[in-house]
């Protein structure tokens, strides 16, 4: 296997006595689309600013291509970035905007001339060279901002929230453009997002981030079908969590007992007293009218909802929690009011080791 193009180690970052990134661990493939997923705050722009050069690492060791970057300049490190705010010249056209690095390289006019065109023709912009970024679109701009860094022939290109500020038809357009591109090109992608679905829809990986921590990493697939903590499991998509104690372990089928009634799932690591979140996706509840044997969760349908896709039944399991169950067609078995039993198949239910204060959290 090839030596991985990003690799961070064991770096660290402070700003004052706040500890924004703890001992993180990374490690990117060359023509790899990561995304880094999480919160406001999480630290995922940080990361970014780093590899960048725009930040520099309290501790630890980023290298580009098996080259330490720390003590480069950013216009040292074989990176290119592109901003949420586009950050074009609002005085150059289109032409000159693309250009400009490789004026500043005094690249002979000869080849500006080619590769420009070659620019324009890959984000798909012939014949708005002239233009000037006031007389174009939100998603104008940004094509224009990442013909700039891509003309520079980066082996990385790093993406700090770049379609934040577009409209939401828009902004899904421009995830297929962006994946288009970085397929074609085989740049390696390190995509900064606090939108689930956009890191769902463009990444080959996700690091899903919670303070400073890489809480997850892995395929959109197995974050979701596996989530690795209830905070992953929480923050990809929609979920039903149960909290409890393990109370038996039989045939490798490990029993759960939450404050809703008794829960199963694949016994797996887990030992009796442990604390288990099971985690269950809407779409893959399942439920009755009589509890199913081993089960015992049950919850009063509260609402039925049309969510345009599905439709989606809210069950109060008590004040405080709701449980979710979805469904492509529209089941007229129940009414509100009813109460349904909800139970699971083992395969679409992931068990999540967790803490005695999470239980009722």
């Amino acid at each position: 296997m090839s030596e991985p193009i990003v690799k961070i180690q064991h770096v660290d970052k402070y700003f004052g006595d706040n500890h924004v990134i703890k001992d993180l661990n990374l490690e990117i493939e060359e023509g790899e689309f990561l995304t880094l997923l999480g919160p406001s705050g999480c630290g995922k722009t940080t990361i970014l600013r780093m590899v960048a050069g725009f930040e520099d690492a309290t501790n630890g060791i980023i290298e580009v291509q098996g080259e330490r970057v720390e003590d480069k300049e950013a216009y040292e490190r074989d990176v290119n970035t592109v901003f949420q705010s586009y950050a074009l010249f609002p005085h150059m056209t289109v032409y000159d905007n693309i250009a400009y690095g490789l004026v500043v390289k005094k690249v002979p006019k000869d080849e500006i001339k080619e590769r420009v065109k070659e620019m324009l023709e890959l984000v798909q912009l012939m014949g708005f060279e002239g233009r000037k970024p006031d007389m174009m679109s939100g998603g104008q701009k940004q094509r224009v901002a990442i013909a700039r860094a891509l003309i520079n022939n980066p082996k990385v290109l790093l993406l700090d929230e770049p379609l934040g500020a577009l409209d939401l038809q828009l902004r899904k357009q421009m995830q297929i453009e962006l994946k288009r591109l970085q397929q074609k090109l085989n740049i390696t992608f390190v995509y900064v997002t606090h939108d689930q679905e956009e890191a769902m829809t463009m990444s080959d990986r996700i690091a899903v981030m919670k303070d400073g921590i890489i809480e997850h990493l892995a395929t959109p697939r197995e974050i979701y079908a596996k989530p690795r903590t209830k905070f992953v499991a929480n923050f990809i998509g929609e979920s039903n969590i149960f909290s409890g104690h393990v109370v038996e372990i039989n045939d490798g089928i490990a029993t759960v007992e939450t404050k809703f009634g008794k829960g199963r799932m694949p016994a797996e690591d887990f030992s009796v007293g442990d604390v288990a979140h099971l985690c269950v996706r809407p779409e893959v509840m399942q439920y009755s009218k009589e509890p199913v044997d081993g089960f015992s969760i049950k919850g009063t349908v509260k609402n039925m909802i049309f969510v345009g896709s599905v439709h989606r039944t809210l069950l109060g399991m008590d004040e405080e929690y709701d449980a979710k169950i979805n469904r492509v067609k529209y089941d007229t078995s129940y009414n509100e009011g009813d109460t349904l039993y909800l139970h699971w198949e083992m395969e679409d239910v992931t068990g999540i080791h967790g803490q005695e204060d999470e239980i009722n959290a």
